[in-house]
């Protein structure tokens, strides 16, 4: 029997969630997500308001009820008042993961100086590793080829189902023999 991978692919986002916008970021994780993992997976999608109750809700039925072994967000980490995604990130998580956030900082920095103000961060709950990203698409894809290595060895290490990458994309790092 084979088990589904699931990967659970969330916007944050006040007008995308209410149409007046169209949501790039969540298709552009989808389409590096395409990219680089060869693995055969399913994806979770939704976009929701920046609003901590929606997100708690949408992170815990996509770990808990739908089985996502990896969610990655978009969007609500920066610092206006509504952008509480690592702040709920770290309500429904067991574990948090600072070194996603500080690596995907250092990489941004050197793009722009605004990079500073983001927040993006990383957490686990159960056997799913939460990954916050910004929400514009360039800095989605800086922000996953800088932390994409350790995603798949982290989700080993919890429990999750074992994820492989296209090797021209992205090696991912496990230690010889794993």
């Amino acid at each position: 029997m084979t088990t589904t991978i699931r990967i659970g692919v969330l916007t944050v986002s006040d007008r995308a969630s209410r149409g007046e916008y169209e949501d790039l970021g969540g298709p552009a994780i989808r389409e590096y997500l395409q990219k680089t993992l060869v693995s055969d997976w399913t994806e979770d999608y939704c976009v929701i308001a920046d609003d901590r109750a929606s997100i708690a809700t949408a992170l815990r039925e996509m770990v808990d009820e739908r089985d996502c072994c990896l969610i990655i967000t978009t969007g609500g980490t920066g610092p206006a008042v509504r952008d509480v995604t690592p702040e709920v990130t770290s309500d429904v998580c067991e574990k948090m993961m600072p070194g996603f956030g500080e690596l995907m900082r250092k990489v941004s920095l050197e793009k722009v100086p605004t990079a500073i103000l983001s927040r993006q961060t990383a957490g686990i709950r159960g056997s799913c590793l939460i990954v916050n990203l910004p929400g514009q698409p360039k800095a989605i894809r800086e922000c996953l080829d800088a932390v994409m290595p350790a995603i798949p060895y982290c989700i080993d290490l919890i429990g999750g189902p074992r994820l492989e990458t296209n090797p021209e994309q992205i090696v991912a790092f496990r230690p010889k023999g794993k």
